[in-house]
């Protein structure tokens, strides 16, 4: 069942999913060569919680951090990690969800860490730029299909190739809810879009081949031949004539000025 939410209910989600956006750009401040993904998680985790609300992800099926921390060739679900220290070159998609009053917010985005090959740049500005294209399509009247496919052909025109097992999703009381939200499809296919409807659309573009593996701990999910993939996401409401972006890129903007993709 796919819940509408009214006005007020939209507004809370808006609460929860500034909360994640301003989260993000607290980790901005932080990430460099040297820093361990667990540094990120703390910091998401302590800023969430001193903003009234919960991690969304700590728990969520068994997942054990506040965040999600996917290192290069790494898509989603990556753990944070002592281990893992970033590098110079690397990218890393950070994926967070606060809740509060009753509502998830989820967003992410792919940072740069120290200088990065111009090809890897180009893959993450693409995937961003898809995310947008999709958020375009997410409007009363269209379906479903519209907003995979103005991703898909957005980035398969660049020569990037898109993601099929790992999608987004409607966003709520639950952090996962009804439709599912794919990042290909065909015009006119899928469910009709109508306002009060909230989903969260998360391009997950690859570099090489689509095809895609889990790691051994049960959550990271990387590309079969370990080329780079970039992640963006936002939570967004249905409207008439123009989507409603509830999360928001503009924090981690103003920290990174000219360094943001």
């Amino acid at each position: 069942m796919i819940f509408l939410k009214s006005d007020e209910e939209i507004e809370l989600l808006r609460i929860s999913n500034q909360i994640v956006a301003k989260t993000l750009a607290e980790v901005a401040k932080i990430i460099a060569p040297g820093v361990t993904t667990a540094q990120l998680d703390k910091v998401a985790d302590e800023f969430i919680r001193d903003n009234g609300a919960v991690p969304g992800f700590l728990g969520y099926g068994g997942f054990p951090k506040s965040i999600c921390t996917s290192v290069n060739e790494q898509v989603v679900h990556g753990i944070p990690s002592d281990k893992v220290i970033l590098k110079d070159g690397d990218i890393v998609s950070v994926d967070v969800g606060a809740y509060i009053n009753g509502f998830h917010g989820d967003s992410a985005y792919t940072f740069c860490v120290g200088e990065v090959k111009p090809e890897i740049i180009a893959l993450m500005k693409a995937t961003k730029e898809s995310l947008y294209k999709g958020i375009e399509n997410a409007i009363e009247g269209k379906r479903l299909g519209d907003v995979g496919n103005a991703v898909q052909t957005y980035c398969e025109e660049r020569g990037y190739s898109v993601v099929r097992e790992m999608i987004g999703h409607g966003v709520g009381r639950n952090l996962h809810e009804k439709p599912d939200v794919p990042n290909y499809g065909r015009k006119g296919n899928g469910p009709m879009l109508k306002t009060g409807m909230t989903i969260a659309i998360e391009p997950m573009i690859n570099l090489g081949k689509r095809n895609i593996v889990f790691e051994s701990d049960g959550w990271t999910v990387r590309t079969i031949d370990r080329k780079p993939s970039a992640h963006f996401e936002h939570s967004i409401a249905v409207r008439r004539g123009k989507a409603d972006i509830l999360s928001s890129f503009q924090y981690i903007e103003e920290v990174l000025g000219d360094r943001a993709i």
